[in-house]
């Protein structure tokens, strides 16, 4: 095959770096260049993965966890989760900010966003957490990266999309994120309790109050059993439980906690069918690259070309955690599933790698690329959700992608803890 295709694309990475809004319109024009150019002009094979690929079932995933988020976040199931857990933590040294990051694991459990995550604790958390007398920069800092856990504990909307970009099954990433994320989140709840031992907002439990957190949070405290336990139990498939978190979400904020209406449901609907009009596009002209490359054995050639130069597993996992960390800084984390995972998976199994424990070794470097200048999102999102400026979320979150980085170095380390409940 002519190496003019592969040229092609290989030009169209720095347009899209510089092009973020414009995503889909350079994965459009790179697709269409490949099938031109490789494929003997059978140019029409873009509009034919397009109808496939729209077709599939597990797309639905996406946008039904969100909506699910939007829903529990606008609605009461995140403010009640949020006061069980500082209920449960109140005489703890640093007890609230422990409060924020279990708050934050335990509704990434049900959203399967991150920045959903973020604003639906740090929202409530973040004036908390001021006046109960913890520094503006850790509050920042711990919010900021207590609400990128949405990406490592499943439900995972990027464990999806590496999902369906690699062929991995979406339900195994689920199960090998739950070690690495609880691992995570002890790794912060520590620092939190550390750095804040001269802290806390009791002497001693207050009985009455965790009863009643307790009463009025659980239907909100069933949604992670619900979800997770018929994932697990196989009872239903990863997008069955997308249908399912929101019709509980619904059911419960509109009927049952009534802080929810029909009027607002509306509302949230359209704001996540504009999300997702933009990211459905980009999903499905990357696959088309996708499909394009597998034909072509490409991934293949390039593993093969690699191993010329990289010899063994741990130069290889060195020069990948570097593209990666790099590549977090510079672009959003579905764009670079889209665009690496087909490419850097091959490698890695030709290195011996298992497929989902390099998907958490992805997963948990484009995390911290959430809280890395020039495109850190959550920083972004937090900059004006928390009314800071950017300058000011990059040095809070500083320490705290020191520590996620020890938790990158440990699920590199024991693949045991991404594999363990396979």
């Amino acid at each position: 095959m002519s190496s003019l295709p592969i040229l092609g694309l290989l030009l169209m990475v720095p347009l899209l770096l510089w092009l973020r809004q414009n995503m889909v319109v350079v994965l459009g024009l790179s697709s269409a260049w490949l099938y031109y150019f490789g494929s003997q002009g059978e140019i029409g094979n873009t509009a034919l993965d397009v109808w496939q690929n729209a077709r599939s079932e597990v797309f639905l995933a996406i946008p039904l966890y969100v909506l699910a988020g939007n829903v529990m976040a606008q609605g009461s199931i995140a403010a009640r989760l949020i006061r069980v857990m500082s209920a449960l933590t109140a005489p703890i040294p640093g007890g609230l900010a422990l409060a924020a990051v279990l708050s934050c694991a335990l509704f990434a459990a049900i959203s399967g966003s991150s920045t959903v995550t973020m604003l639906a604790v740090g929202g409530v958390l973040f004036p908390a957490l001021l006046k109960a007398g913890y520094q503006r920069n850790f509050s920042l800092g711990l919010l900021c990266a207590a609400g990128t856990l949405g990406i490592i504990i499943p439900p995972s909307i990027p464990m999806i999309l590496y999902g369906i970009m690699t062929t991995v099954s979406i339900t195994d990433l689920f199960k090998a994120g739950v070690m690495p994320g609880l691992m995570l989140a002890s790794i912060l709840s520590i620092y939190a309790v550390v750095k804040n031992r001269k802290l806390r907002q009791a002497a001693h439990w207050d009985w009455q109050e965790i009863r009643a957190a307790l009463g009025s949070g659980i239907f909100a405290l069933m949604v992670p059993v619900i979800i997770l336990g018929g994932i697990y139990s196989g009872y239903f498939t990863a997008t069955e439980s997308a249908v399912v978190a929101l019709f509980y979400a619904v059911i419960v904020d509109i009927l049952v906690h009534r802080q929810l209406s029909l009027k607002g449901l509306f509302r949230i609907t359209q704001e996540t069918v504009r999300m997702s009009g933009s990211l459905f596009p980009m999903l499905i002209m990357a696959i088309s690259i996708n499909v394009f490359m597998t034909e072509k054995h490409l991934p293949e050639i390039g593993a093969q070309w690699l191993a010329g130069y990289v010899t063994d597993k741990t130069s290889f996992l060195v020069m990948v955690n570097l593209l990666l960390l790099a590549v977090g800084c510079l672009i959003d984390i579905g764009s670079a599933i889209l665009i690496l995972s087909p490419l850097l998976l091959p490698m890695a199994k030709a290195m011996g790698m298992d497929p989902v424990h390099f998907g958490m070794i992805m997963l948990v470097n484009l995390e911290i690329g959430y809280l890395t200048p020039p495109m850190g999102l959550n920083l972004i999102v937090a900059a004006v959700a928390f009314k800071a400026s950017f300058a000011e979320c990059c040095r809070a979150v500083a320490p705290f992608i020191g520590l996620l980085l020890l938790g990158l170095l440990v699920v590199i380390l024991w693949p045991g803890l991404s594999l363990a409940l396979l």
